[in-house]
């Protein structure tokens, strides 16, 4: 059954059907070759979906596009400008600290790429940075959208590993990891800029007396009180989930209340045109979150009744028990899986079969869940499937292999994070150990 699952999903891969329905019918065609009911593919897919914190992911994706459509982009520009701006390579820098200010709130890769790249790219390309570099900064500043908490695949990941995970926990477990590619991020783009000379280009007098204006101290308290509303979302969620407050489902349902109250209260930005559209685009997305998870449930079970995840564990063992190299090629797998499949697919196929084999190696299912969310999270970045690259690229207006050359180096720095995070158990695991 193992086996006719594994051909019929190349297949139906290989002939470009959606991942979900690839799941699913693979699964029914292992299921019907051992004369299993149908009735009981339903109640799988049923099951799969029948999960209360299940919930928690259309009230994170529903307030990550309510503060978006408020307009909160340009707010948490302005604080990342007059904070970094006047380093070398400063705009691009601001692209990185933006994406980590609005990753606290979205949870999605592509909303923060689409919600800050609309104003960035342009913005980059009128200061002198080329256009291909400004998009290629953009594209990686969004994968930390799943990186920072709260992250729409950290709750897929909790709920699909097999084992009882906190998200709570993994949220605080991304922090660290966060801040550490954002940093190197960062580092990177300052060296390239002052190497190649990038932003030293500027658009009038206006523009340099604004700028000017925004980045003294007057300016940078001015700007943090215009941010300060939407960066008490992470806040008020993190620390209520911590506290004992609510649940993470809670959690994201307050957040669903406190974005809609900022964009239709205090902004006074948000229009029942645009609260339609919100809800059409969260709908929708949720939709296709939700279909990828009953199917993968489905996947799940005939994977667990054919010992699958034990069968996995025993190769990793018989090639070698170390978990050093257990991590280097689960790093490998997942960096190659990642190019192919959308990262929520790839966590409900990898994650039940991974886990279970990285705990019996001694490694924490809290770091081993950062470890493969941020090597996917890179397959957002890798052709052909890299979703960062495509919101990118319909921005600034280009084909995908014109940003690779400048994605080099980025490519390399996260390579080095991966490594760091995967053998540095305590970048991920410090947070939460100290806030038990």
């Amino acid at each position: 059954m193992a086996l006719l699952l594994f051909i019929s999903l190349i297949i139906l891969f290989a002939l470009g059907v959606p991942v979900a329905f690839s799941m699913g019918l693979s699964s029914i065609f292992a299921m019907t070759s051992e004369d299993i009911s149908i009735q009981v593919a339903v109640q799988k897919i049923f099951s799969s979906m029948n999960s209360f914190p299940l919930m928690a992911i259309p009230f994170f994706i529903l307030a990550g596009s309510l503060m978006e459509a408020a307009g909160i982009s340009k707010r948490l520009i302005d604080l990342a400008n007059s904070l970094v701006g006047k380093l070398t390579g400063g705009l691009a820098i601001v692209s990185v600290l933006t994406a980590m200010f609005f990753s606290s709130i979205s949870g999605s890769s592509a909303a923060t790429v689409a919600a800050i790249g609309s104003i960035l790219i342009p913005a980059m390309v009128k200061r002198g940075f080329p256009k291909p570099f400004s998009t290629s900064v953009q594209a990686v500043s969004g994968e930390l959208g799943v990186i920072i908490p709260p992250s729409i695949p950290m709750i897929i990941f909790a709920l699909t590993a097999g084992v009882s995970i906190s998200i709570g926990d993994l949220f605080m477990a991304g922090v660290m990891p966060g801040v550490l590619i954002g940093g190197s991020l960062m580092l990177t783009i300052f060296a390239i800029s002052k190497i190649k000379g990038y932003g030293k280009e500027t658009l009038n007098q206006s523009n340099i007396a604004e700028d000017a204006a925004l980045m003294t101290t007057k300016g940078r308290l001015k700007a943090f009180k215009q941010a300060i509303l939407p960066l008490l979302m992470p806040v008020i969620i993190l620390g209520g989930i911590y506290g004992g407050v609510f649940t993470p489902t809670e959690a994201a349902a307050v957040a669903v209340a406190y974005a809609f109250i900022l964009g239709a209260f205090v902004y006074r930005s948000l229009t029942i045109k645009s609260i339609m559209e919100v809800l059409r685009n969260s709908v929708i997305s949720t939709s296709i979150i939700m279909f990828i998870i009953a199917n993968a449930g489905l996947l799940g079970w005939v994977l667990t009744a054919e010992k699958v995840p034990a069968t996995v564990s025993q190769w990793f063992i018989s090639v070698s028990d170390s978990p050093i190299i257990f991590l280097l090629l689960v790093n490998v797998l997942l960096l190659f899986v990642g190019m192919f499949l959308e990262t929520g697919a790839a966590i409900v196929i990898m994650a039940p079969i991974l886990t279970p084999v990285a705990i019996s190696f001694g490694i924490d299912p809290i770091h081993f869940g950062i470890i493969m969310i941020v090597n996917l999270a890179v397959g957002m970045l890798t052709p052909p499937i890299g979703v960062n690259l495509f919101v990118a690229c319909q921005i600034g207006k280009l084909r995908i292999d014109q940003i690779l050359k400048p994605l080099i180096p980025f490519y390399i720095v996260l390579l080095v994070d991966i490594i760091l995070i995967s053998y540095l158990p305590a970048i991920s695991l410090w947070l939460p150990n100290f806030l038990k």
